[in-house]
C-alpha cells in the first residue's frame, strides 16, 4: 500500500470533510462516506441510482467494531467471523443504537464486512469510523474492478477515486445471521458449500 499512501491520505481528508470516494478492495471497487455522515451516504444512493429501500453495507476493522454496531453477535456469526473474516464475507446482523437510521434496513438490521485488504482498512482507521462498503457502480451494472471501471460508470459524480490498480473481482457473499440458521442471501467469493462446512452441514 505504500505506492498509494498520498492517494489514501487525499481520501481520508475527503471522507472527513464529508465526500464521497471510490476505493479497491479484496473483492471489487467501493463507494464508500463515512458513516456519520448522512448527506454523504444520501448522496451514494443518487450516485448509485439506488433504491432507498436497499440499505447500505459497512466496511469495519475490527471484530471489536462489529460488536459495537450489531445488538447481538450470535455464535453462529462468530464461527463464519472466525472463519472468513477479513475477507469476502458480509454478514446481516441486528443493528445496534450506535448505527443511524438511516443506514438500518426497515426490519433493524445492518450488513457488515471486515475487507482483507490495506486501503479500506488504512481509511477506517484514518477516518475513525466504518465506511459505507457498497460496490461503486450504477445499479444493476457491473461491478468494477478497476479504477477505469469506476470512472466509465461514475464519472465526476464522485470526488475522488484510488486508482491501485486490480480487485478480486468477484462480489463477497452476503449471509443472515439475524435469525437461528444462517441464510446465504447472495452467493459470491465464499461459496454457500464453504458456509455450511463451518456448521458440519
Amino acid at each position: 500500500m505504500t505506492e498509494h499512501f498520498p492517494q489514501v491520505e487525499e481520501a481520508i481528508r475527503i471522507l472527513m470533510k464529508g465526500g464521497v470516494v471510490a476505493y479497491p478492495t479484496d473483492t471489487v471497487y467501493g463507494l464508500g462516506a463515512g458513516m456519520t455522515h448522512p448527506e454523504a451516504v444520501e448522496r451514494i444512493f443518487a450516485v448509485k441510482s439506488r433504491p432507498r429501500h436497499m440499505a447500505l453495507p459497512l466496511l469495519v476493522s475490527t471484530v471489536a467494531q462489529i460488536e459495537m454496531l450489531a445488538g447481538r453477535v450470535s455464535p453462529e456469526a462468530r464461527c463464519l467471523i472466525q472463519s472468513f473474516m477479513p475477507g469476502a464475507l458480509t454478514l446481516v446482523l441486528p443493528a445496534s443504537g450506535l448505527v443511524p437510521e438511516y443506514l438500518r434496513t426497515k426490519e433493524g438490521t445492518i450488513a457488515l464486512r471486515i475487507p482483507d485488504h490495506p486501503i479500506p482498512l488504512a481509511i477506517i482507521e484514518g477516518i475513525g469510523t466504518p465506511i459505507v462498503g457498497t460496490s461503486a457502480n450504477l445499479s444493476g451494472k457491473p461491478s468494477p474492478v478497476t479504477a477505469e471501471e469506476v470512472r466509465s460508470q461514475l464519472a465526476d459524480t464522485v470526488d475522488f477515486i484510488i486508482d491501485a490498480g486490480g480487485c478480486g473481482g468477484k462480489e463477497s457473499t452476503i449471509v443472515d445471521v439475524t435469525g437461528q440458521t444462517p441464510v446465504v442471501v447472495r452467493s459470491g467469493a465464499i461459496s454457500p458449500e464453504q458456509i455450511k462446512a463451518v456448521f458440519g452441514r
